[in-house]
């Protein structure tokens, strides 16, 4: 699961919030589209926008990760480890993990959009660690439209 899907499954259309999290999204990321599944996808980015965005701890996740287990396999290519969780969770589990993943990989790279008036986060790949935009074709040109508008007028 792509954190980064889950959490853009909110945007904002003509300034408009629109859900883009319905069974088809579900179905097209590994899921079976459930209510419970929708439900918890949710949650799930709920909370993750939150976190992200700074305005919660991580400790929220918690309930999340509840009844959720990491097992040991043991193969001839090495050892791997397997999430068991239920069905309907399994979605949630994956973005939280990725979320994780990414933190301890490139931590702080994973942050909202720099526009006020978007509601999308980016990963951050750059070297330099100075992306700001979720697209610099839109969010970024807008900005830069807007401060030269200031400037100049």
């Amino acid at each position: 699961m792509d954190v980064l899907a889950l959490l853009n499954s909110r945007p904002l259309v003509n300034g408009a919030e629109q859900d883009a999290l319905g069974r088809q999204w579900a179905v097209e990321h590994g899921g079976d589209g459930s209510g419970a599944e929708l439900e918890l996808l949710r949650q799930a980015r709920d909370l993750l926008r939150d976190v992200v965005r700074g305005d919660a701890s991580p400790v929220a996740l918690r309930p999340l990760l509840e009844g959720v287990r990491q097992v040991p396999e043991v193969s001839a290519d090495g050892l791997r480890w397997s999430v068991e969780t239920p069905p309907h969770a399994r979605l949630a589990v994956e973005a939280v993990l990725d979320w994780a993943a990414i933190e301890k990989d490139l931590p702080g790279r994973l942050r909202a959009c720099a526009n006020d008036e978007c509601q999308l986060f980016l990963l951050d790949r750059s070297r330099a660690n100075r992306a700001r935009w979720c697209s610099m074709a839109a969010c970024g040109n807008r900005e830069k439209v807007r401060r030269h508008y200031q400037r100049n007028h």
